[in-house]
């Protein structure tokens, strides 16, 4: 079997799908690797390094799709909307591609994929399995953007982060608040702790409370419903619900140095959690870092990819995060990606070195978004306004010309 890797061609992109460590561990198992030329530069990883592992490194964009037999992608469709379209004309009917697609976001552009007759499978949708923790690229890059987040807000603050004793007095710790303990929210509050700051947190799903309190931090509670949904996520709620949560939530903000959100909804622009009111009341000089401003933010203030400041109050509102971290966020992709491949081999010794997507297997259904033509994936085709049917019932020339209606009910912003 041939994996192909190709550069990233979204505008600020720095992460490889697959790393060179990575590629001689698919060797051991029998895959050829074939890489465009240059494809992880950006991420310190040298054509040179990918050859020593035993990869082909090839000049062309062309070459790798048209010898390749699965292709491995940091962004394809909905998470690279603008370059997608020159890679559909290069895929071929049957080829496996895998990557980050951001479906429920760009739904109509998983229906473009689906025209190729490829068989595409999108890596957020991972079931919040035990069995699916390790192909989990939510998580890991979660765990890339909560970290960055505080150091980003511990560069902006006009304070330290620590408690300080000096001969010229003692210096108070920041106050740090992370409203969302999810994966980005909890590494948020690990970061923020290590470096010496008071840290708080909320989520509307209480039972993460133990969570927040190993790391050192304080779980502010509140008395309202609780938001805990299926398979690990935080439900969406309605408007009444975020209207109340900010009224006890203005308190605590104004009492923080640093707040960092984490809330994202998928297909969904991102739930208002801190009005302009609130950050009115913080102090001079502290600041906000949004991790939701790539869907719209969780501060009304928020622009994404621009440095707002407003009442005093800095407000960060970066977008792809881990691809500031390049070289750690490629390695944890990629081993993502490689237990994802691996998980793709039949079980069948006599084919253990062969795909099998006939296999019952629940991470694969679960991922699986484009099928022999059609979207079979029930919450995108529910996001095309399709009946969520388990499999490519309907022509996707009909769902083509069929309005975008509903979203899933999944918050994977406390995740994210």
């Amino acid at each position: 079997m041939k994996v192909g890797v190709v550069r990233e061609t979204f505008p600020g992109e720095t992460r490889v799908a697959l790393v060179p460590d990575i590629v001689a561990e698919l060797a051991k198992r029998d895959f050829d690797v074939v890489i465009e030329a240059e494809a992880g530069g950006q991420a310190g990883y040298a054509d040179e390094a990918y050859a020593a592992k035993g990869a082909r490194v090839v000049a062309t964009r062309e070459e790798v799709f048209e010898a390749a037999d699965i292709l491995a992608q940091v962004r394809m469709a909905g998470a690279n909307p603008e370059g997608c379209e020159a890679d559909f004309a290069l895929l071929r009917e049957g080829q496996i591609v895998v990557g980050a697609a951001e479906p429920l976001d760009r739904p109509d552009l998983i229906e473009r994929l689906a025209r190729t007759k490829a068989n595409a499978f999108g890596l957020e949708l991972i079931p919040r399995t035990t069995r699916a923790q390790a192909m989990d690229i939510l998580s890991s890059m979660a765990t890339v953007a909560g970290y960055r987040a505080v150091l980003w807000a511990a560069e902006r603050l006009p304070r330290f982060f620590p408690m300080f004793m000096t001969a010229a007095g003692t210096v108070a710790p920041a106050k740090v608040f992370i409203m969302g303990a999810g994966v980005a929210g909890l590494q948020a509050v690990a970061t923020a702790k290590r470096l010496g700051a008071v840290v708080s947190a909320y989520d509307i799903r209480p039972a993460v409370k133990e969570e927040v309190q190993s790391l050192g931090g304080k779980f502010i509670e509140m008395e309202l419903e609780s938001g805990a949904g299926e398979g690990g996520y935080a439900k969406a709620m309605d408007e009444e619900f975020y209207r109340r949560q900010r009224e006890l939530m203005t308190k605590v903000v104004a009492g923080s140095d640093v707040v960092i959100t984490t809330a994202a909804v998928p297909g969904k622009k991102a739930p208002i959690l801190v009005t302009e009111e609130m950050v009115a009341g913080m102090g001079a000089g502290s600041v906000i870092v949004d991790l939701a401003a790539e869907h719209g933010g969780n501060c009304a203030l928020t622009k994404a990819d621009e440095t707002v400041v407003a009442h005093g109050v800095t407000i960060l509102g970066p977008t792809n995060v881990p691809a500031t971290l390049s070289v750690h966020a490629s390695q944890m992709y990629s081993k993502n990606m490689f237990n994802f491949l691996v998980n793709m081999l039949s079980k069948d010794r006599e084919r253990k070195n062969e795909f099998d997507l006939e296999q019952e297997d629940d991470i694969l259904a679960g991922t699986w978004m484009t099928k022999a033509g059609a979207v079979v994936h029930p919450d995108i085709r529910r996001a095309l306004g399709v009946e969520a049917t388990s499999g490519p019932a309907t022509e996707t020339a009909k769902m083509a010309e069929t309005p975008a209606t509903q979203t899933p009910e999944k918050v994977q912003g406390v995740q994210n």
